[in-house]
């Protein structure tokens, strides 16, 4: 479906729908990918638990305006708060990978009274040292000016080359091409004002405010992806109420690279809801 706040139309997909009174598992992919993503996820998640997907603004089939700010955290945490309370108007568990991670976790510091559940796959709460800051804002202006004067095409070879999708080139030429498909299904104008806005280093960072989120919260990350290991295995005691998990075998897409075993440790979680 397509829901409409402030003259922006976000695409929201539904995977599975139950009339209970369970929270609603709502997704949120990572960076030039769209709710697709998480079609091979929610299909086998617990049958008991309602499931959607969000295009976020500039990805997917949601709009891609001009304006970058409205790409700010606080633009998108406003503009998840319409969405979830216009369209689903009940509690939710939150769910992003790695930008959508990002951007659900910003969202829970704000409206923790809004969520039951809160699970961040490969996700961090931004950069707190001033000069790695800079060099990341700098880095993905880079990246922003490559995707304007580049085809997707190209900009989806680019993506799947860089060092932290490593682990994807163990698969077959056929599914990296499926990979590198899923992200022509963007908008250059949309992804650029993405990094622009909601880039790691624009993003505040949160780790002074992890304490406040009071819901339960399920941290994952893959083996083979140390640096977001390392991250959240730090991060995880400042929570009120998380656990970390690591998926073997896995780089920084667990729910990609280990499907199985990420759809396990899910259903695990969802057991205490």
């Amino acid at each position: 479906m397509i829901f409409e706040t402030d003259g922006i139309k976000f695409n929201i997909d539904f995977f599975n729908s139950v009339e209970n009174n369970k929270p609603i598992l709502v997704f949120l992919h990572g960076f030039a990918g769209s709710s697709a993503d998480w079609t091979g996820v929610a299909e086998n998640l617990n049958k008991e638990f309602s499931s959607a997907g969000i295009d976020l603004i500039g990805h997917g089939k949601s709009s891609s305006p001009a304006d970058k700010e409205l790409y700010t955290a606080d633009s998108i945490i406003n503009q998840l708060y319409k969405i979830i309370t216009g369209v689903f108007k009940r509690k939710i568990i939150l769910t992003g990978y790695s930008m959508g991670g990002r951007a659900a976790l910003s969202f829970a510091v704000k409206h923790s009274e809004l969520l039951q559940g809160l699970i961040l796959e490969s996700a961090t709460p931004g950069i707190e040292d001033e000069k790695l800051r800079s060099e990341r804002v700098a880095r993905d202006e880079e990246i922003a000016k490559y995707i304007e004067t580049h085809t997707l095409e190209e900009f989806a070879e680019f993506w799947m080359d860089m060092e932290i999708f490593n682990t994807l080139r163990r698969f077959s030429e056929e599914k990296r091409k499926l990979l590198r498909k899923s992200r022509l299904n963007n908008n250059k104008t949309g992804l650029a004002n993405s990094l622009r806005g909601f880039g790691t280093g624009r993003m505040p960072a949160l780790y002074n405010q992890l304490n406040s989120i009071q819901t339960k919260t399920l941290l994952i990350t893959g083996e083979l992806d140390t640096k977001f290991t390392d991250i959240n295995s730090k991060i995880v005691n400042q929570f009120k109420n998380a656990e970390h998990k690591i998926i073997k075998n896995s780089g920084h897409n667990t729910h990609l690279e280990e499907t199985k075993r990420f759809i396990e440790v899910l259903n695990n979680f969802l057991k205490s809801f």
